[in-house]
């Protein structure tokens, strides 16, 4: 059971890491294509919020509202947990 954790938590962390050749330079002033569609696709629309990720923290003007997951498009609503104090997207049915 560790060997397997150990295993996978080096698998995790080398894909964290970037190769040097993939690196971009401090004075690229044009964004890459990764970071601007996602960026741009977490945003309010009205009165919910569109492309969130499920599980994942709102931000505080979201609390209480509602918004639909980018990949599934079901709806979730931002709730607060009392276990670790802080505000996920949880599925809304």
């Amino acid at each position: 059971m560790l060997r397997r954790f150990l295993a996978a938590s080096a698998l995790a962390a080398s894909a964290l890491v970037a190769p040097a050749a993939l690196a971009i330079p401090a004075d690229a002033s044009v964004p890459s294509a990764a970071t601007s569609a996602a960026a741009s696709c977490y945003k309010r629309v009205g009165n919910h919020w569109a492309c969130i990720t499920p599980g994942a923290y709102c931000p505080a003007v979201a609390h209480g509202k509602y918004g639909y997951a980018k990949v599934t498009n079901k709806r979730y609503r931002c709730s607060y947990y009392s276990s670790d104090g802080r505000w996920h997207w949880k599925r809304a049915y």
